[in-house]
């Protein structure tokens, strides 16, 4: 987006409209989270204790591969400016088994949300950061008492203040219009490598989150820094970082940090049909169970601790998805089908669809492409009968073969365009008009051959 627009403005229906920007079609799926955001808003305008008891609609989105599951819920928290995780359900082992506890999501979770707080307060404060980078830098290209054609080892020559002041503005102006870009000044920067820490992580079985704690631990002991010699351009950069790192309240944008993380946060978790049990089955549903009801708790609301303090779950925004192909909602545990009140079905995607897709979302496909090959001077004008044959394509093929949604367009489009790709920088510049007879041309023969379907398309 490029206005910011406040949670207060954030109405279901100003929501869906900016999904819509993004993401065809889906309007049940829209409808549903743009509801469940809208809700946490409204929550916080309650007063009272009643409050805490208000606690957030969970979602399952039941639809195939490639329809926008993902896209919505991740467009969603972006809009937002909400943390937020994508975790697959079937990563998951129960306690006691080797792989990842749920923990690790909130864990995670709050990781994320860390990130972004922190990501936030540097830009607010990076023009200041940057200013007293270049007071650092001028100093290491002139430092006081020194003339600018002083030599390093001969003696300095004397300067009046005054001097030293102009020959300093001087240089300044220098410093701003690139003009000083090839020179090299030394530089202390952190040195965060660790030999044993680099050791551990590549070792199997070694768990990622108390890696990160060994880390934290190192260091808190004392960062160590190593000098290094750096374009001025570079050294500029790693000065600012620093002054920004000096500028901003750690602990206090820590503790923001896990706030949003507990009424802001989002968490998506994909392939829950993974982890449903069939009841005819047996085996390993065993062990599908057992993740269900480690994940319940998580969902439920509870507390987790964190190297940042302990962090509740019980208004984070649970979204799962699945394709259900071989389960259905109601296979899962009751318990964990009652922390997802709000069931929505996202509808496979058709030819009408895709020609959508190709034309009107900001980040279409067409318009990437096209921005690519712009670098190389090639101008690509896709015309309406060739989007509308190439969106044919790929639904047939989605029909013929296995049914990926929408990702069906990157290999279409990836296959079409080929040649020109490749060869681009030889060709020039000039514009190349993409006609449904280019596309028949370059994907005919292989849309009519089954097979070659299959393993190119």
């Amino acid at each position: 987006m490029t206005n910011v627009v406040t949670e207060a403005q954030l109405t279901p229906a100003k929501i869906v409209e900016e999904l819509d920007r993004y993401v065809v079609g889906q309007r049940d799926a829209k409808r549903a989270v743009a509801v469940a955001l809208r809700n946490r808003w409204r929550r916080q305008q309650v007063e009272g204790e009643l409050r805490d008891e208000i606690a957030p609609k969970n979602i399952i989105m039941i639809g195939p591969t490639g329809v926008g599951k993902t896209e919505i819920a991740r467009r969603l928290a972006r809009l937002a400016r909400a943390p937020f995780l994508k975790v697959e359900a079937s990563k998951f082992t129960e306690v006691g088994y080797v792989g990842r506890d749920v923990d690790s999501i909130v864990r995670d979770l709050v990781e994320v949300s860390v990130k972004l707080v922190r990501d936030e307060e540097a830009g607010k404060v990076r023009p200041r950061a940057k200013e007293a980078a270049e007071e650092r830098l001028l100093e290491l290209l002139l430092p006081r008492g020194r003339a600018f054609t002083d030599r390093p080892g001969e003696p300095a020559a004397q300067i009046t203040g005054s001097t030293g002041d102009a020959t300093r503005e001087k240089l300044r102006a220098m410093l701003r219009d690139g003009k000083l870009d090839d020179r090299e000044v030394e530089v202390d920067v952190a040195d965060d490598t660790n030999p044993l820490i680099s050791v551990l992580g590549g070792q199997p079985g070694i768990d990622e989150n108390a890696l990160s704690g060994l880390k934290d631990m190192f260091g808190a002991l004392g960062r160590k820094t190593k000098r290094q010699k750096l374009k001025v351009p570079q050294a500029w950069r790693a000065l600012t970082e620093q002054e920004v790192d000096k500028l901003i309240d750690h602990e206090a944008a820590t503790r923001t940090a896990v706030s949003r993380a507990e009424n802001a946060g989002i968490v998506f978790i994909d392939e829950i049909d993974k982890i449903a049990t069939n009841r005819e089955r047996h085996g390993a549903d065993v062990s599908r169970e057992g993740v269900q009801r480690d994940l319940l708790p998580i969902v439920e609301g509870s507390t987790v601790t964190t190297k940042y303090g302990p962090v509740r779950t019980d208004h984070v925004l649970f979204i799962a998805a699945g394709a259900f192909h071989m389960s259905k909602p109601s296979d899962l545990i009751p318990e964990m089908q009652g922390r997802f009140p709000i069931r929505v079905e996202l509808t496979p995607l058709v030819a009408e669809d895709f020609v959508r897709i190709l034309t009107e979302p900001q980040n279409a496909l067409t318009r990437q492409y096209a921005a690519l090959l712009a670098t190389d001077g090639v101008i690509i004008e896709w015309t309406d009968a060739a989007i509308t044959e190439l969106a044919k394509i790929a639904a047939d093929v989605n029909r013929t073969t296995h049914d990926i949604g929408a990702r069906r367009l990157h290999t279409v489009l990836e296959r079409l365009l080929d040649d020109l790709l490749y060869n681009a920088p030889d060709i020039g510049n000039q514009t190349i008009p993409i006609t449904p007879a280019y596309v028949r041309e370059r994907l005919g023969a292989l849309v009519a051959d089954e097979d070659l379907t299959r393993y190119i398309l």
